[in-house]
């Protein structure tokens, strides 16, 4: 067995206990409760949640993974899509995009972990937890909206694989600097209101995890508008783009030299639609449903299921780096340069060096340039 399947199992096992005691607890009526001078006093099964393995043991090794694989991927992946991608086009900017709201959002999980393995205790006030909060979300929402930015444009270069690149990179720029501004516009309403509240009956400062009854109304409105802008939406654009998409290349797969081109499209974009499903849509429909219990003041408003369901989104983070690994040949090419320390020059050399080799082979002659042959070695780190 691989490594990379051990993790996977080892994944499946912590989600799978995880859900079991999130089972096993169908009595919570969530995380709220009753207001008081000095806190909020929550039910008994509350406190439970608050203090079981679910919260204070599986979430913490969820984000410690989603830790310790997403930020060298990310950092890498920006690293390659800045530094060592010299021909931008509008995917590697779309991905450079993700790889910078994935790697955002990992920074920030230390705290989280640190959060939970305090027992749900937050100790570092009011106003990072505000920032915590709208970083997490505001990230989550800027990944599932560049995904189906890449889903458009793997569409369109499908039907239009001529199209004017530069035009179109600065399409991408002028889209891209949209949503960063549009999402961080939107998660203002989380400053608005408490998220580090008092718990009185186990004498802990939850971050996001209880809401005062006052502003219940107030987190359901805005999350459900969230969930239905944030995923349904752009998940709506993903299917549109995959049908689509689908239906031009039927229509073209006669032509042999464009073939193999477009089943890579199509590959692209059915990695990144199963992703998007498995990660994104079980935490989202979980958000619609616990808000949707919570301002209906439902007797169980399925909160265990909802942040477990987060966990899983948060693994989205770790797997887009490795998805732009296997899909991408320029990118694998760029990070084995990259740890190999060869300049972009180096590489150019080593490629023509290799074209004109391969060029007097057909020839039935050899022929090398002596002068480039110190020129194919790695530049030094």
């Amino acid at each position: 067995m691989t490594l990379r399947g051990f993790h996977l199992i080892l994944v499946l096992i912590l989600l799978l206990s995880g859900l079991h005691t999130c089972l096993s607890q169908k009595d919570s009526k969530g995380f709220t409760g009753t207001e008081t001078d000095d806190g909020l006093l929550v039910s008994s099964q509350a406190q439970k949640v608050l203090s079981s393995s679910l919260t204070t043991v599986f979430l913490p090794i969820i984000y410690i993974i989603v830790f310790a694989v997403g930020l060298p991927t990310n950092a890498l992946a920006i690293w390659v899509f800045l530094f060592r991608t010299k021909t931008k086009h509008p995917a590697s900017i779309y991905m450079a995009n993700l790889a910078l709201a994935d790697l955002l959002f990992v920074i920030w999980v230390p705290m989280k972990i640190a959060y939970h393995f305090n027992g749900n205790n937050w100790i570092y006030g009011q106003g990072m937890c505000k920032v915590l909060v709208a970083f997490f979300y505001g990230n989550m929402y800027c990944s599932i909206a560049f995904i189906a930015c890449i889903s458009v444009q793997r569409y369109w270069a499908v039907v239009n694989p001529l199209g004017q690149r530069q035009r179109d990179n600065r399409m991408a720029v002028a889209v891209s600097v949209t949503i960063w501004v549009v999402v961080w516009l939107i998660t203002i309403p989380l400053y608005l209101y408490d998220q580090e509240v008092y718990v009185r009956n186990l004498e802990i400062y939850t971050c996001h995890d209880v809401t005062r009854p006052a502003h219940n109304k107030i987190a359901a409105g805005y999350f459900l508008t969230m969930g239905i802008f944030g995923f349904i939406v752009p998940t709506v654009v993903c299917i549109i783009s995959y049908v689509l998409m689908l239906r031009a290349l039927r229509n073209s797969m006669s032509d042999p030299t464009i073939t193999k081109k477009r089943q890579k499209a199509v590959v692209l974009i059915v990695t990144v639609l199963i992703m998007f499903l498995v990660c994104f849509t079980p935490s989202n429909i979980m958000l619609l449903v616990h808000y949707t219990l919570l301002l209906g003041k439902a007797e169980n408003n399925l909160y265990g299921f909802y942040i477990t369901t987060l966990c899983l989104a948060s693994l989205n983070s770790c797997f887009d780096p490795f998805v732009y690994y296997f899909i991408s040949e320029d990118f694998r090419n760029h990070v084995k340069n990259t740890f190999l320390c060869r300049s972009e020059r180096t590489v150019e050399r080593m490629r023509i060096s290799f074209n004109a080799l391969k060029y007097s082979k057909k020839s039935n002659t050899y022929t090398s340039d002596t002068g480039d042959t110190g020129n194919t070695q790695s530049s030094s780190c």
